[in-house]
């Protein structure tokens, strides 16, 4: 992407750099807390930004300049993306009482696999909805591609950067007030900063999410059930929910299959006129589903 062998082995050397620093970030917030606050997005947006305000530095052409930046820091963000599995895995592991020896090699071989089958993957489903299209929407990939085309381009409008660097100091102010008082409602920033630049559709079931379990909390707080009975109760609803989503993901890649062979994306409708109906009709019933799974003291009793 450069044509320079000395500005690729100084972006190499930032590439290792980067990756060790922000794997170590990573792991540690997945390991503190767990995979959902893993701040990949971050992490990758600031590689990005940095790598291309480097190679601009360098007198990389706006030709070259943004893959080469895109190259550095998808590299970075599949060693952060990997160290937080492996550190919640690992976790996971000295709970159930594994031994290091067998972790490591599973972790190895997860790698691996997950190599191969990611690319295969990814073109599958490039093939039959393209990556980025309303289809298929890559919001992250999307934000970063703004970026890095901002600042080999037309220039990224750093009024807009700054005006929302200032919004989340603000929230993360009024958070901090929030956890002095030792408040029950809180705002956390990575939370705000994803509903923000989520698409409305991906927000929506997210929310709703919080709905149900906000919803089962007060069942449970309600009854005079004990804590672990409570615990396992929310623990069935989110193994449930967790089932779903990988159940979504695999089925969204079997549908791919047809579309991309058939290059029909009508391929699979049942029915020509859209209707909304029978989606609501379905979520209505996941949403049923799920509450009854963290609500339900038989399957509690049963689990405890």
């Amino acid at each position: 992407f450069t044509s320079s062998i000395a500005i690729s082995g100084f972006m190499a050397f930032f590439v290792l750099l980067a990756g060790f620093l922000f794997s170590a970030v990573a792991a540690y917030m997945a390991g503190l807390v767990g995979s959902s606050n893993n701040p990949i997005s971050g992490v990758t947006i600031a590689t990005i930004l940095a790598t291309a305000l480097l190679l601009k530095i360098f007198g990389i052409s706006s030709a070259l300049g943004p893959a080469a930046a895109i190259l550095v820091g998808s590299v970075v963000c599949c060693a952060a993306a990997i160290g937080g599995d492996n550190m919640q895995d690992l976790k996971a592991g000295h709970i159930v009482g594994s031994t290091p020896k067998k972790q490591q090699l599973m972790q190895i071989i997860g790698v691996l696999a997950a190599a191969v089958a990611m690319a295969p993957i990814l073109n599958l489903l490039n093939d039959a909805y393209t990556i980025g299209s309303p289809e298929l929407s890559a919001p992250q990939a999307s934000l970063m591609y703004s970026v890095v085309g901002g600042l080999f381009g037309a220039g990224l409008p750093w009024k807009l950067v700054g005006i929302g660097a200032g919004i989340a100091a603000v929230v993360i102010g009024i958070d901090l007030i929030l956890e002095w008082r030792c408040s029950k409602f809180r705002t956390p920033v990575l939370a705000f900063a994803v509903g923000i630049y989520l698409p409305f559709e991906l927000s929506v079931p997210i929310f709703i999410g919080g709905l149900i379990a906000y919803a089962a909390q007060r069942h449970w707080s309600n009854s005079n059930a004990g804590t672990e009975e409570t615990k396992t109760g929310m623990r069935n609803g989110l193994l449930l929910a967790a089932g779903l989503i990988t159940g979504e993901a695999l089925l969204g890649i079997s549908l791919a299959v047809p579309i991309a062979i058939s290059q029909d994306k009508e391929v699979l409708w049942l029915f020509k006129e859209a209707s909304a109906i029978p989606g609501l009709v379905l979520l209505g019933g996941v949403i049923a589903l799920i509450y009854w799974a963290a609500t339900n003291k038989k399957a509690s009793h049963k689990k405890s």
